[in-house]
């Protein structure tokens, strides 16, 4: 017997036959839908993760690397274990003369002396913020957006220049909105600095101070301006394209404990961290989150779908006389498992359909508050763009269609191995 998927009364029979228990129908549906629309969220919430953290770190020179002085973990050469010591001037110096494979080198000094209760005046203007002081190629690691004027150069570097550059939110509270801070002269701790400049941070990686709310100034205009010496708190590094820092990084602090007198097996004397490592680590976080989400998900979904199998038995089995009366007309094995299949197929397909449906319409409205969030000035929101690609919906939407050929494969098979004469008698 030929059939036809576009025959109504094919589809009448399909429908009449789902709608005789309509909530256990319901509540079979709402497995799958439940199923695929989890299945859409977390996978949405794990991109607009992903997404967030990616806007955030997204100029950041992934090739790079942290360092800074620890106190000692070993005694070594007559010093004892706990000593403290101090990165110098003529480190970074050395560095820059003996390892040729490094880019930039920007060492940093942090004005915590000069960071306490209102440090920062201008008129009856002040507020309390963090001061730094760069060199011009620590921009070329962690970038920023110049509003007005410029960032640092050389020769504010080499002239000692009492100049400085300040964040987005040093700029509201000092400063009237629209006004053009370039020239005007600020007070910090008591020294006068002109204001050359001022910047967005381009991604939101924040090293002991929220760059916003952060002066910057020359690194060489810090240490003699505030006395502190040759001393630099730390400094980060780039390689040279093609060269992972990874095999630089090893090479750098050999050479400081060296010149500092810092056992070679001494784990802690040393802080670094390896921005390239933890750029791949969180990768690998957002492969792990994205496999949970399938995992979980699917596994929802096949929940739903066994109860969907669930109910294609039961009605096989309701349906036990009809399924006779079927087969001594001269319906085929085929005709049968074809109906039953496309039962199957069509509930899941449908429940799961609306289920990826109004998941699709949760993420687009959230992502709407999140733009919103974000135009108010929230900028510090870690979400972004929650959504699912269309290769993940049509993934979605063909593992529906084929969990649904499953779930009718076992209540298919137990109607055909039924005999017409037995399924007649049956009541």
């Amino acid at each position: 017997m030929y059939i036809s998927f576009f025959d109504p009364d094919f589809w009448q029979e399909i429908w009449s036959s789902l709608k005789k228990n309509k909530i256990r129908t319901f509540l079979t549906a709402f497995g799958v839908f439940w199923g695929i629309f989890m299945l859409v969220i977390m996978a949405g919430a794990g991109k607009a993760l992903n997404n967030g953290v990616s806007e955030g770190f997204k100029n950041f020179a992934s090739n790079s690397a942290f360092i800074w002085a620890n106190k000692t973990g070993e005694p070594y050469k007559g010093f004892k274990r706990g000593r403290i010591w101090n990165i110098r001037n003529s480190d970074i110096a050395y560095l820059r003369d003996n390892v040729p494979e490094i880019e930039y080198l920007a060492p940093r000094l942090q004005g915590w002396r000069e960071s306490k209760g209102d440090n920062v005046v201008r008129g009856i203007r002040s507020g309390s913020f963090a001061i730094n002081g760069d060199y011009p190629e620590y921009r070329k690691i962690d970038p920023f957006t110049m509003v007005y004027g410029r960032f640092i150069n050389e020769i504010d570097i080499i002239n000692r220049r009492k100049v400085c550059i300040i964040g987005e939110r040093v700029y509201d509270v000092l400063f009237q909105p629209k006004e053009n801070p370039i020239g005007k002269v600020i007070r910090v701790n008591g020294v006068y600095f002109t204001v050359v400049g001022v910047f967005i941070p381009d991604t939101k990686i924040n090293f002991g101070s929220d760059k916003k709310e952060t002066i910057f100034m020359p690194f060489t205009t810090l240490q003699q301006t505030f006395n502190y010496g040759d001393v630099v708190h730390f400094f980060s590094f780039t390689a040279k394209n093609g060269i992972p820092v990874s095999d630089i990084e090893p090479k750098v602090i050999k050479m400081l404990k060296e010149r500092n007198s810092i056992a070679p097996n001494d784990s802690e004397g040393v802080g670094h961290v390896n921005v390239e490592a933890q750029f791949k680590q969180m990768s690998y976080l957002f492969i792990g989150i994205a496999v949970l989400t399938w995992i979980v998900g699917l596994g929802t979904l096949l929940a739903g779908v066994i109860g969907v199998s669930n109910i294609m038995l039961i009605i096989v089995k309701e349906r036990t006389h009809e399924i006779g009366i079927q087969r001594a007309l001269g319906a085929t094995p085929r005709k049968i498992i074809t109906q039953i299949i496309t039962e199957s197929v069509f509930l899941t397909t449908l429940s799961g359909y609306l289920g990826l449906l109004l998941g699709i319409l949760v993420l687009q409205g959230a992502g709407k508050v999140i733009e919103m969030s974000k135009e108010a000035g929230n900028s510090d929101m870690i979400l972004s763009d929650p959504s699912i690609s269309l290769s993940t919906g049509i993934i979605a939407l063909i593992i529906l269609i084929v969990f649904g050929a499953i779930a009718g494969m076992l209540p298919a098979s137990r109607a055909v191995r039924m005999k017409a004469i037995d399924a007649l008698r049956d009541e």
